[in-house]
């Protein structure tokens, strides 16, 4: 399936090593992906359902009543254990630079782990010219640990493909209020600041109106930002470890167009889902709407290229 810049709103099921190469070169305004951190566990949710009982239940609601909490849909999970990391991204971020449009960006999402070693590979195949950002989701959400500090931020670099020809929409960047706002004027104030390369945003809530139930997924307010500043109306925006679909969400918000590939049958089916309103093209699965139970899981190989 050859995907040009006229591709309208595709969610994928492949692995993304035998997708990308089908998508022209120099084509993609804006990449975005979050790939998995090497975590060297299995990454799961198990979404609950819960019924009264006030004899034995684990849970405590309104007015005191209690509830059990039983399982629901089947777990959602990929595997995040890999022989190479490193040569693992290399060699989808080598598709990633050549797919980029002139004018592009891509956004590059890890942990604190592994972000250092990720960050020489992008200088090697980006060039440490077009480095732009280090942007830092800042979250304040879970356990405390009692050893060390504990980690509650992960890592966004930005690259460009030409440092020089890029999409920044600063008439777009959302505004967040001032800390001190007794220090600048009441007009300022009321406006708010723009935010700088540190991005405080909470998870998506356990029980949030966005929760879909799939391990990892981000939070619509990161991704919205990110699309609304750095892409165009009508462009085309790609994440080929798309999960949830998040940044499909944002996509079709912003007026983009967005083409998401994943190789875990659990998350296409979530997008499309979720995107349903949108009237996506499924390649490489049906969709059924009604469909609860998963087909087999195809989880992420450990193979690098």
């Amino acid at each position: 399936m050859a995907v040009s810049n006229s591709t309208v709103n595709t969610i994928w099921l492949a692995d993304n090593m035998d997708a990308l190469p089908s998508i022209a070169s120099d084509s993609i305004p804006l990449i975005y992906i979050d790939p998995p951190f090497n975590t060297g566990k299995k990454r799961a949710h198990q979404r609950i359902r819960v019924e009264r009982d006030e004899s034995d239940g684990d849970r405590v609601g309104f007015n005191g009543r209690r509830y059990r909490s039983l399982p629901d849909a089947p777990s959602v999970s990929y595997a995040d254990t890999f022989d190479d990391f490193l040569q693992f991204l290399r060699c989808r971020i080598v598709e990633l630079h050549r797919i980029l449009a002139p004018s592009g960006s891509l956004f590059f999402h890890i942990d604190s782990r592994e972000s250092h070693y990720c960050k020489i590979m992008l200088d090697e195949i980006f060039g440490r010219q077009q480095y732009m950002n280090e942007i830092v989701w800042v979250y304040d959400f879970g356990g405390r640990s009692k050893s060390r500090w504990s980690a509650k931020h992960d890592v966004i670099f930005w690259y460009t493909k030409n440092n020089a020809h890029y999409t920044f929409r600063y008439d777009d960047i959302d505004r967040i209020p001032y800390l001190a706002p007794g220090l600048v004027t009441d007009e300022k104030a009321k406006r708010g600041k723009t935010p700088t390369d540190v991005w405080w945003q909470t998870i998506v809530p356990t029980n949030g109106h966005e929760r879909t139930g799939y391990p990892t997924q981000k939070p619509l307010a990161v991704l919205d930002r990110i699309v609304r500043v750095h892409s165009n109306p009508g462009d085309l925006v790609l994440d080929c470890f798309a999960g949830s679909g998040t940044t499909g969400v944002a996509a079709a918000k912003n007026d983009r167009n967005y083409l998401l590939i994943d190789n875990n049958p659990d998350a296409t089916r979530i997008m499309a889902q979720r995107l349903a309103y949108s009237n996506p093209r499924h390649v490489g699965f049906k969709f059924d709407a009604e469909m609860t139970e998963p087909r087999q899981r195809k989880l992420i190989p450990e193979s690098a290229c």
